[in-house]
C-alpha cells in the first residue's frame, strides 16, 4: 500500500477508459481536482467512496442543451452528466454569457457563438428564447449580412467553443448568409454545430456548405432531422468522412422532440396542417395532443411543445451507429420540459445496454465521453482532460450500477431523476452522492477556447 494520502479515493470499482480500454478493477485516488493515480494497489484517502459493484466512468459530456440555468444543471448532474455545452442555439454574446455564468455552476460549461442569437439581435427579432419574427422571416440587407459575419467572428475570438447553426429556425437565411458563417468558422477551425432543414435534401445542404468551406461540420440530433431516412442520411455522412470531410453526428434516445410552439420551424409546417397532423403535437402542461383550435390558442400565449414524430427503429438506428455521440438536446422552459433534459445518459444505459443491448456498456460510454471530448479538443484544449480516465485528467468522473440505471422521467413528469447514478464527481468535488444532489456547491468551470 502506497503511502501517499490522497484528496478522495474511489475504492474497487470496474474503471472503464474509452480512451485506453481499461475495463478491469481499479483504485483511484484524486488530488487537486486531478485523478492522480489508478492502480490495483491498496490507497488511502481524506475521503472515500466505496465502488465496488459500481462502473467508475468518465464524467458524461453533453455537447447539445439549452438548460443553462441552476435547475436544469442539477437535473443533468443526477444524469451523470459532469459538462454541459450550449452549442446549437449558442448566444449572440460570448464575453457577457460567461461573465453570467462566473459565479460558479455545479457541473461545466460552455457556450457557441449561435447564428440564430447573432440573427435575432442584428434584425431585432421580438423574442429573446426563439426567432419568430423578422430573424426567422426577413431576409438579411448587405450590410446585415456583413454584421451577422463579424459577430460571429468576434464571437470566436472571444472564445466561442463553436459556431451554432439552426437553419430550419432562420428559414429567411440565403445560402449566401450560411456561407458567409461557414467561411468564418472555416478561418477559425471551429466545427458548425448545426439544426439542419429536416431530411436527406437538407443534409446535402449542410454538406455542400462543409465542403466548399473546409469547415468542420457537427449534424445536431440526427434521428429528429432524419426521422425516416436515418439509416440513408448515416449513410451520406460515412461517405462524406470517406471523402476527406470533417463531419460528425449526434442523436438522443427519445422519439418525440420538444420546441418552441411560436417557432418558425413549428408554424411553417403546421399552420396549415388537418388536424390529424395537429395531433402529433402535445401541449406537455396538460398532456392534451392539439387541433386546430388549441393550435391557434396555444400558438398566441406560446410555450414549449412535445412533437411525436419518430419511431423506436430509428433511433435505434441513429443511437447506435458508430458515427454518433449522444446528446441530450435537453430544454427547460419555466419548470417545463422534455424528460431528455434529465434522463438521456440514464435512458441509453438502461434500456439501450442493458435491456436491449443495441450498444455494449463500453460503446455507450465511449459515445458519452470520449467522442464528444475529441470531436472539440482541436480548438478547446481542456477537453483534452475530458472524457478520459487517466492520470491527468480532470476528476469528472460518474459512478453508476449497471444492473439498475435507468431514466424515470417522462412528458408528464419530465424532472424525474434517473435510479443507479450514484455519485457524480465534477473538478475532485461530488456534486451527486449517494444518488442525492449536493447542494450549494459550484466546482463547475468554463470550458473555453483560447480567446484570440
Amino acid at each position: 500500500m502506497t503511502s501517499r494520502v490522497y484528496d478522495r479515493v474511489i475504492l474497487g470499482g470496474r474503471v472503464m477508459d474509452p480512451e485506453s480500454k481499461l475495463d478491469d478493477l481499479r483504485n483511484v485516488g484524486l488530488v487537486d481536482g486531478q485523478i492522480a493515480a489508478i492502480t490495483k494497489e491498496e490507497i488511502i484517502g481524506e475521503d472515500q467512496i466505496d465502488a465496488r459493484g459500481l462502473v467508475v466512468a468518465p464524467g458524461f459530456i453533453d455537447l447539445h442543451s439549452h438548460g443553462t440555468t441552476d435547475e436544469t444543471y442539477r437535473l443533468q448532474s443526477l444524469d451523470g452528466v459532469t459538462t454541459t455545452l450550449e452549442l446549437e442555439l449558442g448566444t449572440s454574446d460570448v464575453d457577457e454569457w460567461y461573465r453570467a455564468h462566473s459565479a460558479g455552476e455545479r457541473i461545466n460549461y460552455g457556450v457557441s457563438i449561435g447564428h440564430i442569437k447573432v440573427r435575432m439581435a442584428v434584425m431585432h427579432d421580438s423574442s429573446d428564447w426563439f426567432p419568430v419574427d423578422h430573424a426567422a422571416y426577413d431576409v438579411a440587407s448587405a450590410p446585415q449580412v456583413r454584421e451577422i459575419g463579424e459577430l460571429i467572428e468576434t464571437g470566436l475570438s472571444e472564445g466561442a467553443i463553436c459556431v451554432g447553426m439552426g437553419i430550419q429556425y432562420t428559414p429567411a437565411a440565403t445560402r449566401d448568409e450560411l456561407l458567409g458563417v461557414f467561411r468564418v468558422a472555416a478561418r477559425s477551425r471551429a466545427p458548425v454545430h448545426v439544426h439542419i432543414i429536416p431530411g436527406s435534401a437538407g443534409l446535402k445542404d449542410v454538406l455542400s456548405l462543409a465542403t466548399e468551406t473546409g469547415a468542420p461540420l457537427q449534424v445536431v440530433h440526427l434521428n429528429s432531422s432524419a426521422l425516416a431516412e436515418t439509416p440513408m442520411m448515416l449513410e451520406m455522412i460515412e461517405a462524406a468522412r470517406s471523402g476527406g470531410h470533417d463531419v460528425t453526428a449526434e442523436a438522443y434516445p427519445y422519439t418525440a422532440g420538444m420546441t418552441e410552439i411560436q417557432s418558425a420551424t413549428i408554424q411553417d409546417i403546421f399552420k396549415s396542417a388537418p388536424d390529424a397532423r395537429l395531433a402529433d403535437i402535445e401541449w406537455p402542461r396538460t398532456g392534451e395532443r392539439l387541433n386546430r383550435d388549441s393550435f391557434e390558442r396555444y400558438t398566441g400565449t406560446g410555450g414549449p411543445i412535445v412533437v411525436h414524430s419518430n419511431t423506436e427503429e430509428m433511433v435505434r438506428a441513429a443511437i447506435s451507429n458508430p458515427l454518433t455521440m449522444i446528446a441530450s438536446d435537453a430544454y427547460w422552459q419555466d419548470g417545463t420540459g422534455h424528460p431528455r433534459t434529465a434522463g438521456t445518459f440514464s435512458r441509453v444505459l438502461g434500456r439501450y445496454v442493458r435491456e436491449t443491448q443495441v450498444l455494449t456498456l463500453m460503446e455507450a460510454i465511449h459515445k458519452m465521453t470520449l467522442m464528444p471530448a475529441q470531436r472539440l479538443e482541436a480548438r478547446v484544449p481542456a477537453m483534452r482532460n475530458k472524457g478520459r480516465l487517466r492520470v491527468g485528467a480532470d476528476a469528472d468522473i460518474t459512478i453508476f450500477d449497471p444492473t439498475a440505471v435507468l431514466d424515470r422521467a417522462t412528458y408528464r413528469e419530465p424532472s424525474l431523476s434517473p435510479l443507479g447514478i450514484h455519485h457524480v464527481i465534477v473538478n475532485g468535488v461530488s456534486v451527486v452522492s449517494s444518488g442525492k444532489a449536493v447542494d450549494g456547491i459550484t466546482p463547475g468551470r468554463p470550458v473555453r477556447a483560447r480567446i484570440q
